[in-house]
C-alpha cells in the first residue's frame, strides 16, 4: 500500500481519536491486554461511515483506510482507482456496504482472491439484496449489528487481543449514549409526525423513529438511483408542498439535482423547516456518532421549531 496514503489515513485517525476522546471514547484497557499480541490489522472500508466504526472498535490494533469520504461528492457515482485496488488487495479485512451501493468495491474484491482476507458485506449481514435501500447506516438496529460483527471479526483475526477489543466495544457503546438519547427523544416526541424527503436516504431512520414519511416512494427511489422520478410522483410531491402536509423536509446534501433544488425552494417558500443530511461523515474528522448526533439534533430542532410555529 502507498505510504503516503497510509500517512494520511493515520493523520485522520488521530483527529478522529481526539474528537472521540472529547465525546468520552477513552478506552481503559484491561490488565493483560496492554501489550500487542499480533500484527496491526490492515482494514479497508469502502465508506467512512463504516470506517469510523472500524477504527474506533479496533484502536491501535488496526490501521483503517476509508475510501469514500469526500463530503462534496455523490458516493453513488464513485469510480475506483489503482490505489483503491492496491489497498483492498493488501487488506486483511475489507468492509463494503453492498446492495449495489459500492459495486466498484465488489468488483475489486472479485478481481483477485487473497488467502485469509475477511470481508464484511453489510447488506448480506442484514439479509438485504441489490435493489434494496442501501443506506443502512441510518438504521440504528443495523448499525449495532455491524458493530457486533466487526468486533467478532477482530477477535477472530487476533484472539490474543480479545480483551482489548471487548474494551473498545464497551467504550463505543458508552460513546453512543447521546446517540441513543437523541433517537429516544425523537421517537418519544414525534412519532407519527409527517415528514418528507427528497430521496430514500433516511427511510430506515424514519421507520425506527416511527415518523410518517409521506413522500411518494417512487419519487424517493428514483432520485436515490439517479433517475428521473415518474411524473405522477413529482406532481404528488408538489401537491404535498402546496398543502403543507408535512412538518419537515429532509434532503440529501450530496445528491443535488435541479428537481431536488426546486423541491427545496418550494418547501422554503411554505416556511417548512429543511434539514440536510449526508451519505458520508461530515466533517470527515468527526466520528460516526458525532455526525449522527449532529444530524439528529438538527432534525429535533426543526421539528420543535415547526411545532412552536403552529
Amino acid at each position: 500500500m502507498g505510504m503516503e496514503r497510509r500517512r494520511r489515513a493515520r493523520g485522520a485517525g488521530l483527529l478522529v481519536a481526539a474528537a472521540a476522546m472529547v465525546a468520552g471514547l477513552a478506552v481503559s484497557t484491561p490488565a493483560g491486554a496492554a501489550s500487542r499480541r499480533g500484527p496491526v490489522i490492515d482494514v479497508v472500508a469502502a465508506e467512512n461511515t463504516w470506517g469510523s466504526l472500524a477504527r474506533q472498535l479496533g484502536g491501535n490494533r488496526v490501521d483503517v483506510v476509508s475510501i469514500v469520504s469526500d463530503p462534496n461528492a455523490d458516493p453513488h457515482e464513485y469510480e475506483s482507482n489503482p490505489t483503491d485496488a492496491r489497498d483492498i488487495v493488501e487488506a486483511k479485512y475489507v468492509i463494503i456496504n453492498g446492495a449495489g451501493y459500492d459495486g466498484w468495491a465488489q468488483q475489486l474484491l472479485g478481481a483477485q482472491t487473497v488467502p485469509g482476507r475477511r470481508v464484511l458485506n453489510v447488506a448480506r449481514l442484514l439479509g438485504k439484496n441489490a435493489g434494496d435501500n442501501p443506506h443502512f447506516w441510518y438504521g440504528p438496529a443495523y448499525v449495532y449489528r455491524v458493530i457486533n460483527q466487526i468486533t467478532a471479526t477482530y477477535e477472530s483475526i487476533d484472539p490474543g487481543d480479545r480483551a482489548y477489543f471487548a474494551a473498545r466495544h464497551g467504550a463505543l457503546e458508552a460513546a453512543f449514549a447521546p446517540y441513543r438519547a437523541s433517537l429516544s427523544y425523537l421517537r418519544t416526541h414525534f412519532a407519527h409526525t409527517p415528514v418528507a424527503a427528497t430521496e430514500s436516504i433516511v427511510q430506515y431512520l424514519a421507520e425506527y423513529l416511527h415518523l410518517d414519511l409521506v413522500t411518494p416512494q417512487r419519487f424517493m427511489d428514483a432520485v436515490a438511483e439517479g433517475n428521473d422520478p415518474p411524473a405522477p410522483s413529482v406532481a404528488a410531491f408538489f401537491n404535498q408542498i402546496a398543502a403543507a402536509s408535512f412538518r419537515v423536509l429532509v434532503y440529501n446534501v450530496q445528491t443535488v439535482t435541479p428537481l431536488t433544488t426546486t423541491i427545496k425552494s418550494a418547501t422554503a417558500q411554505k416556511n417548512i423547516p429543511i434539514v440536510g443530511v449526508s451519505e458520508t461523515i461530515q466533517p470527515p474528522i468527526d466520528s460516526f456518532e458525532e455526525w449522527m448526533i449532529g444530524q439528529l439534533s438538527e432534525l429535533a430542532n426543526a421539528l420543535n421549531a415547526n411545532t412552536l410555529g403552529k
